[in-house]
């Protein structure tokens, strides 16, 4: 699926949740689509770990 079309329906997503939920429910289904997309990319391999741990450690590589 494009990019494009995912964003769309992210979007679309987001704000019917935004409709129904208030603020906080959309804040809550935001964190749940990051949380989703971040498990989808470590379960295709496309996640380095090591780098995302040291980014939220605040350590910077040249690589």
């Amino acid at each position: 699926m494009k990019p494009t079309v995912v964003g769309m329906a992210v979007g679309a997503v987001l704000a019917f949740t935004a409709l129904l939920f208030d603020f906080w429910g959309f804040l809550l289904m935001a964190l749940f689509i990051a949380v989703g997309a971040f498990l989808g990319r470590a379960a295709e391999g496309k996640v380095d770990f090591r780098s995302v741990r040291d980014a939220l450690t605040g350590r910077r590589s040249s690589s």
